[in-house]
């Protein structure tokens, strides 16, 4: 193993190999340490149920990276080096206990129909949105697509105020601030478009009543009406395999099973890390660290040298957990509500407002859910080559879960040990699927039950089993990720740089942190 590198990078995520990549386009040797077995963080492939059956350990939705301004960059080289989407045109739906479903298709008029059946004025609103959709989008992308330094920020907002108005950029900040139940309430009258849109808030830890999360239904919705959905042919680890390839071809390297103990500083100025084995490995021009804030503090033994910014890291606040259930199965699901739910990337089970909300803080105070939100994925119905033929993958995340059981909402679980629970609450949401698809339990030929503790015990930046590596409400978003001052991945020691999905931007494969922080340190 090479013991010195231009760089050295703690973590194999995506904003990690975003970040090797661009580095190793500018010339630099980068080394990548990675404790798991795998690369890729959150976004690989294994075969968790049986011979041929691939499962997304935890992401599955693509489509963030391929529209990414990395991707734009770096994806031919990318698919140069196997890259492959699979492309959705039927994206997400949701089902209700009435026998009524709802679903956001690509195709002309689809999803306006479908939303005609429950309200004609949501229609028309829908229309509205579709219309503005272009012009918000490019304001609001510029924002999630630059640093969060005030000097960039104040220029997008005057560029706003100039071309639009200031009538028009207040909407838009308003929309940036809302809960997701205050604008969708506001946009549409049907209980069920409204749960169905804001089933998106939680997979990003805004449940309905969080100022902040509106933006996110309203993205999700809107670009996949717009541009569909993507995820990876044969897994989605078709992309951090590639990247991990384009990293190689540069002359750096990604060492899996190699756990990093400490970062290394010498008068005062990170020079390398150290690792479990103890052999030492130098860096001539950066540290990069893609670990939570207290995985940060843990590497440099608690300190750093500045007591307000330890006193912050050791203050940041996750998301309630996620469980992934994984099955193998000889058909897809029955989708009692219609056959057409079959050829959706995503059904969400999500009734309401109230539901997801009542979810939300039964999780935070400790609970296992009565009523769990799921968000079933369909991969094989967009990628037949994940299982073989005939048979099909579901992909299951059971949101929200705490990390640490106190009780059952429901009164019937006892135990508070994941290790004995996750198989137990399992058959919970399984029970919940099985009512809206009656026969699936006898289509699983087997499963495997990933609970929040075993997500971060192969990844310690999902603390609790929370997979968006950090709350991502107002008081810790924006200028404030991870903390005011260091949205940008700085940090008090010279030389050591903080990124991943705990960084502005956030959470989602779309690489931003790292890839921002690699134009930082090697230009763009």
């Amino acid at each position: 193993m090479q013991n010195e590198y231009d760089a050295v990078i703690v973590g194999a995520g995506v904003n990690s190999l975003a970040c090797a990549v661009h580095l190793g386009a500018k010339g630099w040797r980068v080394g990548v340490f990675e404790q798991a077995g795998k690369p890729g963080g959150a976004v690989k492939t294994l075969e968790l149920t049986s011979p041929g059956f691939r499962h997304d350990w935890a992401a599955m939705n693509l489509s963030l990276f391929a529209g990414s301004v990395f991707f734009r960059t770096y994806g031919e080289d990318l698919i140069g080096h196997g890259l492959e989407f699979a492309p959705a045109s039927n994206c997400f739906a949701s089902v209700f206990d009435n026998g009524k479903w709802l679903g956001v298709s690509t195709g002309p008029g689809e999803t306006r129909a479908r939303i005609a059946a429950f309200s004609e004025a949501d229609a028309n609103a829908w229309d509205q949105l579709c219309t503005d959709f272009p012009g918000t989008a490019e304001y609001i992308f510029a924002l999630l697509g630059n640093p969060m330094q005030m000097h960039i920020q104040g220029k997008l907002l005057a560029k706003a105020l100039f071309r639009k108005g200031f009538s028009w950029t207040a909407d838009l900040v308003r929309l940036l601030l809302s809960s997701p139940r205050k604008w969708l309430t506001e946009t549409f009258q049907s209980d069920h478009v409204r749960a169905t849109m804001a089933t998106w808030g939680m997979h990003l830890d805004f449940a309905p009543d969080m100022a902040g999360g509106a933006v996110f239904p309203y993205l999700e919705s809107m670009a996949n009406q717009h541009f569909g959905m993507v995820i990876g042919k044969g897994g989605a680890d078709t992309l951090t395999r590639a990247m991990v390839a384009k990293i190689e071809a540069s002359g750096g390297a990604v060492h899996c099973g190699s756990r990093v103990a400490r970062i290394v500083r010498k008068g005062g100025k990170a020079t390398g890390v150290e690792l479990e084995d103890g052999s030492e490995i130098t860096a001539k021009r950066a540290v990069i660290a893609n670990v939570a804030p207290s995985g940060l503090m843990n590497l440099l033994d608690g300190q750093s040298g500045d007591s307000a910014f330890d006193g912050k890291m050791v203050k940041f606040t996750h998301a309630p957990g996620t469980m992934m259930i994984h099955l193998a199965l000889d058909g897809l699901p029955d989708w009692a509500a219609s056959e057409e739910l079959k050829t959706f990337a995503y059904v969400h089970i999500a009734p309401s407002l109230d539901q997801m909300a009542r979810t939300y803080q039964q999780a935070v105070a400790g609970l296992l859910p009565d009523e769990p939100v799921l968000v079933v994925g369909q991969p094989t119905v967009v990628d037949p080559s994940r299982a073989p033929e005939g048979k099909h993958v579901l992909w299951v995340q059971v949101r929200m879960v705490p990390g640490e059981i106190r009780g059952d909402a429901a009164g019937k679980i006892t135990e508070t040990d994941w290790a004995k629970v996750k198989e137990i609450y399992a058959d919970r949401a399984l029970e919940m699927i099985e009512r809206h698809a009656p026969g699936l339990k006898a289509k699983i030929i087997s499963r495997a039950v990933v609970s929040p503790l075993d997500l971060e015990a192969d990844n310690p930046n999902l603390v609790g089993g929370d997979q968006i590596a950090g709350s991502h409400h107002l008081s810790q978003n924006f200028l404030f990720r991870p903390a005011l001052g260091h949205a940008t991945g700085k940090t008090p020691v010279d030389g050591l740089h903080l990124t991943g999905a705990s960084v502005w931007p956030g959470a989602g494969t779309g690489a931003g942190a790292g890839y921002m922080l690699a134009q930082k340190l090697g230009g763009k």
